[in-house]
């Protein structure tokens, strides 16, 4: 625990309080810069300085220099001093300007006392002293208003001198408060180490559980990454298979298109031939010179006409062919 005596040591003479931003004087001895301040600032004007401390006098203001050594000290001791708060919470009954974190407990005194008066405190009998306490009335037996020194076995009580002689526990079984402690805690002592036991028993079962929870999701994970894997090969498969199956298709269609265009083109030339032929026919059948009309030269297409066999027959011949062209078409393209 953070000594009291350092403490004395690291207290501005000015605030009695620990060191803020400390600085020394030329003098060597060290105050809080702002406490130093205030009591120099008082003196501006009066054409001398004196020096709290020491009571050394200077014409000129004097200049403050960090101490930074001493600084680094308290603030170390203002955290040792906290982690020693934060474990007991409990201060010198008689450090009463400056708080100290209590050592021990005198029963007798009800008194928390730290190093310093603790050296100092009365040793005879009565004086038991403890582990500091919040409550020291309740290390007294709240009939007798005297220590609790003695334990009673059957009913697990703790109680003082008079309760054992003249009070409800008189003929009961006594053990000293330290006999009665030491058997409790060797009784929990034997739980602490089953309840070890058990624990090392669980953690062994949850670092099994852990690594089998580790392994399936391995498992998990290597699967489902064959499965993503086979997917992905199925979905490029699809997708070939589904390119080649179009630019058949498309192939099948471009030839398809070309034949017909061919017929399509002879077809195109049949039909401007015939219409020629119609042209003139109907030109010598309106003509109403017969002369003109019987002198005409070109009768091989009019007697084919009027020969209604032989047109049909080259009709029929023509539309087999057109026929014939277009099945060989739909044949090629696999209609």
């Amino acid at each position: 625990m953070a000594s009291a005596d350092l403490m004395d040591e690291l207290l501005c003479s000015i605030c009695l309080s620990i060191f803020k931003d400390p600085v020394t004087l030329r003098c060597g001895h060290n105050f809080c810069r702002v406490c130093i301040d205030r009591a120099l600032d008082t003196q501006d004007g009066s054409g001398v300085y004196s020096f709290p401390e020491c009571k050394g006098e200077f014409q000129e203001r004097p200049a403050l220099m960090r101490n930074i050594n001493l600084h680094n000290v308290t603030e170390r001791f203002l955290i040792t001093q906290q982690e020693e708060e934060e474990i007991t919470g409990i201060y010198c009954t008689y450090c009463v300007d400056s708080p100290v974190p209590a050592v021990r407990a005198c029963l007798h005194c009800e008194a928390s006392l730290y190093e310093k008066h603790l050296r100092g405190h009365s040793k005879s009998p009565e004086h038991v002293l403890s582990d500091p306490s919040t409550s020291l009335e309740k290390r007294k037996c709240s009939v007798h208003k005297k220590i609790l020194e003695y334990y009673c076995t059957e009913d697990a009580a703790c109680i003082c001198v008079s309760c054992s002689l003249i009070g409800k526990h008189n003929g009961h079984k006594m053990e000293s408060l330290d006999e009665a402690s030491g058997k409790k805690k060797k009784k929990l002592r034997n739980v602490l180490q089953k309840l070890t036991t058990k624990r090392e028993e669980t953690e062994e079962r949850v670092r099994s559980l852990e690594e089998r929870r580790r392994k399936a999701q391995e498992k998990a994970a290597g699967e489902a990454e064959r499965v993503t894997a086979l997917c992905t090969d199925i979905r490029r498969r699809v997708d070939d298979l589904e390119k080649k199956v179009l630019s058949e298709i498309s192939m099948r269609e471009k030839q398809e298109s070309m034949s017909l265009s061919v017929v399509i083109h002879k077809l195109e030339i049949k039909k401007d031939e015939l219409s020629r032929k119609m042209r003139h026919i109907e030109e010598l059948c309106n003509m109403s010179d017969p002369l003109t009309v019987l002198q005409e030269q070109d009768t091989g297409d009019l007697c084919d006409f009027e020969e209604e066999g032989g047109y049909r027959h080259t009709k029929r011949r023509d539309q087999r062919s057109d026929f014939a062209v277009i099945a060989g078409v739909s044949l090629n393209g696999h209609w």
